[in-house]
């Protein structure tokens, strides 16, 4: 019998080894629910579009796990809506725990074109399930897996205070049925001019591969600020026509006091 025993035991420790933690512990004081923002975005003297960011103030459970859902809608305005009628919403069930998606939805509407795609992760097998107007696929995806919304809020988790200007940090994101890493170089420290006041920044500069859209791999800079927020307080992204700057317009909900002056 106490051999019988012996032997369970030792099955069930080495399979205890060999089976795979799905989930990491990330702690952050960034953020938490009830966070709003809204942001205004110009063309030059134009105003062209606004942006909402905003986090439920409940939690939220899928895959049994407690997410924060965030909510991200975008609207083109005034003369803009003639030539880009846009109205996009975004929405992403985080895990509260481990920072990472268990679930991604959007809904795009610009002018004629029509997209509604929900993605659910299983970090257990590594993989993602999209269900679109085509149906549903199947995909694998590595460890950590971010959606395009919650590897902005896991870059508010990061430690700044560990890096040296020009260091990339790498975030594995799944967007549009293939997994890429999203690569983020930390510029520095600066300081910024809102509504509010100014405020110390750390600098962001996400690198762009070649495209039609935005003007070389530095067209992207994100000013966060520079305090247990870290939430982005300016955008400015140069385009191949003329430019775009995004600046916070209002905002609720957070968690920690911004240290304007």
């Amino acid at each position: 019998m106490l051999r019988r025993f012996a032997i369970v035991f030792i099955v069930l420790l080495l399979s205890a080894f060999h089976t795979k933690d799905s989930y990491r512990r990330v702690s952050q004081t960034s953020f938490g629910t009830g966070e709003h923002f809204e942001y205004r975005v110009h063309y030059g003297i134009f105003n062209a579009a606004d942006a909402v960011v905003d986090v439920s103030p409940q939690i939220q459970y899928v895959n049994g796990r407690p997410c924060y859902k965030i909510n991200i809608v975008g609207t083109t305005l005034g003369a803009f809506s003639w030539f880009a009628k846009v109205r996009d919403e975004w929405q992403s069930w985080m895990d509260t725990s481990a920072i990472v998606s268990q679930k991604f939805y959007r809904n795009i509407r610009e002018n004629n074109y029509r997209k509604v795609e929900t993605t659910t992760f299983n970090h257990a097998t590594d993989d993602a399930t999209v269900t679109d107007e085509n149906g549903t696929k199947k995909f694998d995806v590595p460890d950590h897996i971010q959606d395009a919304i919650s590897g902005y809020f896991y870059l508010r988790t990061v430690d700044f205070n560990k890096l040296q200007p020009n260091d990339v940090i790498d975030v594995p994101t799944f967007f549009e049925n293939e997994v890429y890493k999203l690569k983020v170089k930390y510029r520095g420290k600066d300081n910024v001019k809102t509504k509010f006041g100014k405020i110390k920044a750390l600098k962001l500069t996400p690198i762009m591969p070649n495209n039609q859209l935005f003007k070389g791999e530095n067209s992207i800079r994100i000013w966060v600020s520079d305090d247990a927020n870290k939430v982005p307080i300016k955008v400015e992204v140069d385009l191949w026509v003329g430019a775009l700057v995004m600046e916070v317009k209002s905002f609720r909900g957070v968690r920690n006091t911004f240290d304007w002056y």
